[in-house]
């Protein structure tokens, strides 16, 4: 496939990774700000328009523009714990059920994503068609790890702290096994990525539920608008230095 476009994702620098944590629990702790003030049904619909409208400007975009890219991000976040949520909640899908099926999900969009690209670095997205996998990719783990992070923090009852710092060392094998052992980098990659979901979803929680869930109790409102001013902060530095746009030949590793 011709590639027409310049690279839509960001460098993956530390900043990535404290945006992409950030963006984890703002979706965890939005989502449940929003299904208790309005109707659980409306959330989803009004979180997939606006999450369709934020990957509608994200693919018309002919190169990786921050406040686009990351707009996507957090919408994603937003709807990917609705799905997890809802999958729970609504169908009454025990939690173990649930991450079993994201994770077959997610494999399954693996496999297509390599079958036809032979790829599945981030630094090869040139393609409208890789950018599709990209997305797909990106909203199966937020499923995932909101399901994963639940099921650890309720069904095995480690709370939200203990399932927080539980995630947070698995977080660190990666970069273990990258440094150490020569992990492949696309592999390293996707593992730390799918698990900032649950670290950041335990510890907003954490933040924001009550004593009575084990939680600090400041509200998910308050945690939301934290996290949101965070975000936005940082987005905007982003976008002016544009210190996270690569530059350079994509690759093609893995």
């Amino acid at each position: 496939m011709k590639q027409n476009m310049l690279r839509k994702v960001p460098q993956v620098t530390a900043i990535f990774w404290v945006v992409k944590l950030l963006t984890t629990a703002f979706g965890e702790s939005t989502t449940d700000y929003l299904v208790k003030i309005i109707d659980p049904v409306i959330a989803v619909i009004l979180g997939a328009i606006v999450l369709g409208v934020s990957l509608f400007i994200q693919f018309r975009a002919r190169k990786y523009i921050p406040w686009v890219y990351w707009f996507a991000v957090v919408m994603v976040a937003v709807f990917g714990t609705m799905a997890a949520d809802v999958t729970h909640l609504v169908l009454g899908v025990p939690y173990l059920y649930s991450t079993a099926f994201f994770l077959i999900s997610l494999g399954v969009v693996f496999a297509l994503w390599y079958k036809f690209e032979r790829t599945l670095s981030i630094h090869s997205i040139v393609t409208t068609r890789r950018e599709f996998f990209y997305w797909a990719t990106v909203l199966a783990t937020f499923a995932l790890g909101t399901a994963a992070g639940d099921f650890a923090a309720i069904t095995l009852h480690l709370g939200f702290l203990v399932a927080g710092l539980v995630f947070t060392a698995v977080i660190a094998l990666p970069a273990v096994a990258y440094w150490g052992f020569g992990l492949n980098e696309v592999a390293a990659f996707w593992f730390a990525y799918i698990l900032t979901r649950p670290v950041g979803a335990s510890f907003a929680d954490w933040f924001g539920k009550s004593a009575s869930l084990g939680g600090l109790g400041y509200g998910d409102g308050i945690v939301s608008l934290v996290l949101g001013v965070l975000i936005t902060a940082l987005v905007a530095y982003l976008q002016i230095t544009h210190s996270d746009v690569e530059r350079g030949r994509a690759k093609h590793s893995f």
